[in-house]
């Protein structure tokens, strides 16, 4: 075996002992206690990587090798939060992916023209406080200190008081210039069934699907179950259940491509004997097509406010909304180069999931890369990926990243 795979290794079972749901998966929520211990395993390993370290006004973790020139930096990583209940490669893969591209450059004593920095992002997955890619979104501007300030989880607390908890400082700068990315890698699992199918162990992604996440609140009236009359019920569940009910339908008219999820929802009060008086759930709207997308929006809104009667009202918050992305084409060529020069079988894969990536290819140069998930299956305690797959894929992004940095 070798040391990076021995060091993958270790750096996956480590980070994996960071849940609070031992034995049933992988719960990592921004902030919590088991984030405040995988940030600091990584910024132990990357100073042990001598790598400078730092956070920003979200948490976000940087560790930098500095370059021949204070210039534009290179970031490779991804993020490290997780869904209730999830695996131990959705993210920290990618993360881990980057740590051992800054260790092979500290092995062979390689010295960059521009700098490197090996980036772990936060709540990437939106599970505490919504929306998702909160790391990326306020490093690029797109979500404003004022607006992450008024972030709540389901529970009330702030990410301010939540970042306040494990000893991070709300109060850092968040938003990076543009001026100061060169460009943007990330590797990923695939979370879906092509490479293992196809026995590829590289997929190079062309492009990123589009998205956009709603929050729905119903207001009802609660009641008892036993004594009010079916036809004098205001019940909110009822209607939730109507419209969850018809949104698969409206998604497959738009073809193959689009797709709708409710993965979300809270009933309130949430007693066996109580008629709901209220419900808030979420709906993830996705296409290839930025075009069928908003269309796609469109619809399900009015959907929805045609449904509020004197008895039900409704609102609508939209959380997030991404373009579908193409990501940069001398990147990717990049990517091929290194997979041919160490014969690593490849192709080219559309992503039918969010990344942080999509979000730096707004303001810089972005490519990604997959590798294989087992049965195709991710966000689940089963999820796995081939350690040997990670190593190749660091080899690949080895070779990009001194292309990019631009070493002699």
């Amino acid at each position: 075996m070798s040391n990076i795979l021995t060091r993958i290794d270790q750096h996956i079972k480590t980070l994996g002992q960071y849940t609070s749901t031992p034995g049933n998966g992988t719960t990592r929520l921004t902030y919590s206690n088991e984030d405040l211990q995988a940030r600091n395993y990584l910024k132990e390993v990357m100073r042990d990587y001598g790598l400078t370290v730092s956070e920003d006004g979200v948490g976000n973790i940087f560790g930098k090798l500095a370059g021949e020139v204070n210039g534009p930096s290179v970031l490779i990583g991804s993020h490290f939060d997780s869904v209730p209940h999830g695996g131990d490669y959705d993210g920290p893969a990618g993360v881990i992916a980057g740590l051992e591209v800054a260790k092979l450059f500290q092995e062979n004593g390689i010295k960059p023209k521009y700098p490197l920095e090996v980036v772990a992002l936060v709540e990437e997955e939106g599970s505490r406080f919504g929306g998702g890619l909160m790391g990326s979104r306020s490093i690029t501007g797109k979500l404003t200190d004022q607006t992450f300030r008024e972030l709540a989880d389901s529970q009330g607390v702030s990410t301010v008081e939540a970042m306040k908890s494990i000893g991070l400082n709300p109060d850092l700068v968040k938003k990076r210039d543009r001026d100061t990315m060169k460009a943007y890698l990330e590797l990923h699992i695939e979370q879906g069934p092509i490479l293992e199918n196809e026995k590829t162990s590289i997929g190079i992604v062309e492009g990123i699907v589009g998205l956009s996440q709603l929050e729905i609140t119903i207001k009802g009236k609660a009641g008892h179950a036993g004594t009010t009359p079916m036809d004098g019920r205001a019940d909110a569940l009822v209607m939730a259940a109507h419209m969850i009910a018809k949104l698969p339908k409206i998604a497959e008219s738009y073809g193959e491509g689009t797709v709708v999820t409710v993965g979300k929802l809270s009933v309130y009060p949430n007693g066996a004997n109580v008629i709901p008086g209220s419900v808030t759930f979420t709906i993830d709207l996705r296409s290839t097509e930025e075009a069928k997308l908003k269309t796609l929006l469109e619809e399900t809104q009015t959907f929805i406010r045609q449904l509020q009667s004197e008895k039900i009202s409704i609102s609508i918050a939209e959380q997030l909304y991404m373009s579908p992305t193409i990501l940069d084409d001398e990147m990717k060529k990049q990517l091929e180069k290194g997979c041919e020069k160490y014969k690593i079988s490849h192709q080219s894969i559309f992503s039918g999931a969010g990344h942080d990536a999509m979000v730096f290819a707004e303001q810089t140069k972005a490519a990604m890369i997959f590798i294989p998930s087992k049965d195709g299956l991710s966000h689940c305690p089963e999820e796995w990926s081939n350690h040997q797959d990670i190593e190749k894929a660091v080899y690949v992004l080895f070779e990009a990243a001194k292309h990019l940095t631009e070493v002699n």
